[in-house]
């Protein structure tokens, strides 16, 4: 087991009210619609990025008739909505960079919200590819270890089924893997009978920067403004906040 992890700051986690929920759900709403209309069809049985999409979506506590209208919308039911995902690149004060995942209907739109955010802030929007180097992809699952009997046994579930390294920080355990090993080590310990907080493929930065107080606001300000559009998915960020802020 490795030493402490600190990849859930650096990919901000909702505020559990009921407004946020609802932000939550829009967004993942848009995910599964993507991922039936590009992952292969409705039936998650053939579709490896539905199933991924809807674990991520069941451990938000999204309502089945929640996802089942999403999957209906993906096919033509209720609508024709054509979204498309795009990844957006920039830098935030004192040069952290900042990944935002966007699922939109609408590119221009998108494109000008997302610029704005990062101009107001005192940020900068880059190229593709400015930054994302500095991120490896990796499936993360966490489990609240309030629900762990056995932190021996859920270690050596998740190394059996493939996973790279397995994590306790705080009040959950995270499990960490290959992104082409995810959907394996998800649907194992999903058998197993173990119940996830989250579970998705994420970016988990190589090293990090450290930001004072002032520099911690401004980072913050630009994530909540990104939080707020429902056009983006994800925010990923290289930056370790001052021990108050974490």
């Amino acid at each position: 087991m490795s030493g402490h992890s600190k990849w859930a700051t650096m990919h901000r986690k909702k505020e559990k009210t009921d407004a946020a929920r609802g932000k939550v759900f829009t967004k993942i709403g848009r995910e599964l619609v993507v991922a039936v209309r590009e992952g292969g069809g409705p039936d998650p049985n053939s579709n490896s990025k539905l199933r991924d999409v809807i674990a991520k979506a069941k451990a938000a506590n999204m309502p089945n008739d929640n996802i089942m209208r999403s999957i209906k919308k993906a096919t033509g039911e209720g609508g024709n909505i054509q979204y498309e995902e795009i990844v957006y690149e920039g830098y935030s004060v004192g040069g952290v960079a900042v990944i935002v995942e966007v699922t939109t209907d609408n590119r221009n739109r998108a494109a000008a919200e997302i610029r704005h955010h990062f101009d107001k802030s005192g940020g900068s929007l880059g190229a593709s590819g400015c930054v994302a180097w500095m991120f490896d992809r990796k499936g993360v699952i966490t489990i609240d270890d309030s629900t762990v009997e056995d932190e021996d046994e859920l270690m050596m579930a998740a190394l059996d089924a493939g996973a790279e390294d397995v994590n306790h920080d705080a009040d959950e355990f995270e499990i960490v893997t290959d992104p082409a090993d995810f959907s394996t080590v998800r649907e194992a310990l999903e058998a197993a009978g173990y119940t996830f907080t989250s579970a998705e493929i994420s970016r988990i930065p190589q090293n990090t920067v450290a930001l004072d107080a002032e520099g911690a606001e401004k980072l913050n300000r630009l994530l909540d403004m990104l939080d707020d559009s429902d056009d983006v998915s994800n925010v990923y960020h290289n930056a370790e906040m001052p021990d108050e802020d974490e």
